[in-house]
């Protein structure tokens, strides 16, 4: 490693003494080490200068250099230009005065390259003594960083200051402070996620990391880096191994990150170590998705169903809960009912989550009330269902023209619409768009959306919408199938409708599709076969009912108001023998009339 500043006449052993610093390794969380303080001091003495070491986060020296008797050239680090967080970066520098003072300079230096802290050093005695400066998160009227200062003291007294927990502190004073500034600033994204050894899983890491890669985008971050680890079990505290979180630590570095997000649930324990260690902002696939949500909820009811989704992913958190519930409502994983967590008990959570859940309750019995209604009209239901971007919102727009936003991204649509469509044999049915569905839902969602999902459980029919563009799509498939099985609707009738054919260029494909009974292959934004689509759910509903005649005795007019609940009675006549009605019935209540039927039935 190269030793910077001014080396000119420097002689090479003293050169030598000074690259060694480069091998000098600081634990994580402490300032310095007594050996790099006595070499660095040690080598001030023999050269009448000042020397500085540069060390990040996770203890490497990054840059060595050496100045004159009264200054150090600053290192050519990457800064960081914020002033929303530091750089990472702690100076460790001498005096050959032996006074530890920190200068104008040393001071001046601290604001601009925004430091972890500011050291400077000197030998006193038999001591090495120093004092140290860093930001205390506050800015004065005219805007200046405010420092606190320690010191001096003696260099082994720095070692029991917690460098991890000072500079969390001062970032969260910091990002609490500069709110506005926080929302507009770009969040970049590294991404983290675990390939379990001896497990087989039907998702590589490469695809789950691909699509969490898609919701950070959805969610308006910027992926910079991703970061896999194979291991046979997460680890307890930390989620990833020490060595891969250090290697995060110096990515984070390198890119400019200030956002990790992590593919699987964290604990609490696990989301506030990591928020220790690495110092930036740690969310986990849930809170990512809980985030889409919210920024796309529409109405009261979608956006009740995200708030208590939400509350509920917070509750275990509360406590624990670090950078996230700090940075109030500055960007990912912070919109919504998150912002106000610190200030919020979990009593009050336990009362707000009760208050949502009644609300739901409420809109849930108008729903009710609505099925009823649809029931009783005798007009069947079909249910959009697939994976999310898969395009049901595009085809509930072509065949409806509903004007449901539709946008190539991961949940683009989150509240369910309905639209009357009129068959080719001019039967009518209710066609619903419902949420998207993706692998590793969460459980909260699942829950909190329980009612909304219950137009897929009350459905007649259920058209499973899926991107047959994607390379994966039968896992898309298996997903979604897995989602259907929680809700207890599996075993319901469904086409498979493969959507986006005109970007598929494998010809098995199309033979595989051909093959299938109950799949069919669409383009809804080129309107290629909805023609052919609608046919088929017009003749599948079609088999599922038979028109008959019916005549039914005087003295059995009980039947009669069993016919007007089981079926669409479409005439009436009153004849000497009876009561003559044309009905549409289901071909499994057919039984319950076989007697009364006369004349030709369809």
């Amino acid at each position: 490693m190269k030793v910077n500043g001014n080396i000119k006449n420097i002689k090479k052993y003293i050169i030598d003494q000074l690259e060694t610093v480069y091998d000098m390794q600081v634990p994580i969380g402490q300032i310095s080490t007594n050996e790099i303080n006595e070499q660095i001091v040690s080598i001030t003495e023999l050269l009448g200068r000042e020397v500085a070491v540069y060390i990040n986060r996770q203890g490497k020296v990054v840059q060595v250099s050496v100045g004159d008797t009264a200054t150090v050239d600053l290192p050519e680090i990457k800064e960081r230009t914020s002033a929303l967080r530091l750089s990472g970066i702690r100076c460790i520098h001498t005096h050959p005065s032996a006074d530890t003072t920190l200068s104008d300079p040393d001071l001046s230096s601290l604001r601009r390259m925004r430091f972890d802290v500011m050291v400077a050093i000197g030998r006193k005695g038999s001591d090495i003594i120093a004092s140290m400066a860093f930001f205390t998160g506050e800015f004065d009227e005219g805007g200046l960083a405010q420092l606190q200062g320690i010191g001096p003291v003696e260099a082994s007294t720095l070692h029991k200051v917690s460098l991890t927990y000072l500079t969390t502190i001062i970032n969260k004073k910091l990002s609490r402070d500069t709110l506005k500034e926080t929302v507009d600033e770009e969040e970049r994204a590294i991404l983290a996620g675990i390939e379990l050894s001896g497990k087989r899983s039907a998702w590589s890491i490469e695809e789950s990391l691909e699509e969490l890669s898609q919701l950070a985008q959805t969610a308006g971050a910027v992926v910079v880096g991703t970061v896999t680890q194979k291991k046979d079990r997460p680890d307890s505290a930390l989620f990833l191994g020490k060595g891969k979180i250090q290697e995060i630590s110096l990515l984070i570095q390198e890119v400019n990150a200030n956002l990790v997000i992590m593919d699987d649930e964290l604990s609490p324990s696990q989301q506030h170590n990591l928020e220790q260690l690495l110092g930036v902002k740690i969310l986990d696939r849930t809170a990512l998705i809980l985030d889409i949500f919210t920024q796309r909820a529409r109405s009261s009811e979608g956006k009740l169903q995200v708030e208590l989704a939400q509350l509920r992913y917070t509750l275990p958190r509360i406590g624990g809960q670090g950078l996230v519930m700090s940075r109030l409502g500055g960007g990912i994983g912070t919109r919504g009912p998150g912002e106000t967590k610190l200030e919020v008990d979990k009593r009050r959570i336990y009362t707000k989550i009760h208050e949502i859940e009644k609300q739901i309750e409420q809109l849930k019995k108008h729903r009710t009330l609505h099925r009823a209604g649809r029931k009783a009209s005798r007009i069947p239901t079909v249910s959009l269902v697939g994976y999310t971007n898969a395009g049901k919102s595009t085809l509930l727009n072509t065949l409806t023209n509903a004007g449901v936003f539709a946008e190539d991204k991961l949940f683009a649509t989150l509240d369910p619409t309905t639209r009357l469509v009129v068959l080719p044999n001019k039967q009518k049915i209710l066609l619903t768009d419902t949420v998207g569905f993706i692998q590793k839902l969460p459980h909260h969602l699942v829950s909190a959306f329980h009612a909304t999902l219950e137009e897929v459980q009350e459905a007649d029919l259920l058209l499973h919408v899926v991107d047959s563009s994607q390379e994966n799509y039968q896992l898309q498939m298996a997903a979604v199938i897995d989602v259907l099985k929680d809700l207890k609707a599996e075993d319901k009738p469904t086409f498979n409708i493969f959507n986006k054919i005109d970007k598929v260029e494998d010809d098995s494909f199309f033979a595989k599709l051909a093959a299938e009974e109950h799949a069919l292959g669409i383009s809804a934004k080129n309107n290629l076969n909805l023609d052919t689509l609608l046919q088929k759910i017009a003749t599948y509903f079609s088999a599922q009912n038979q028109r008959l005649q019916l005549l039914i005795p005087f003295n059995e007019g009980e039947k009669i108001t069993q016919l007007h609940d089981a079926a669409t009675v479409e005439a009436t006549e009153y004849t000497e023998h009876g009561t003559l009605l044309t009905v549409t019935l289901p071909l499994e209540k057919i039984g319950q009339f076989e007697k009364y039927k006369v004349g030709d039935n369809d």
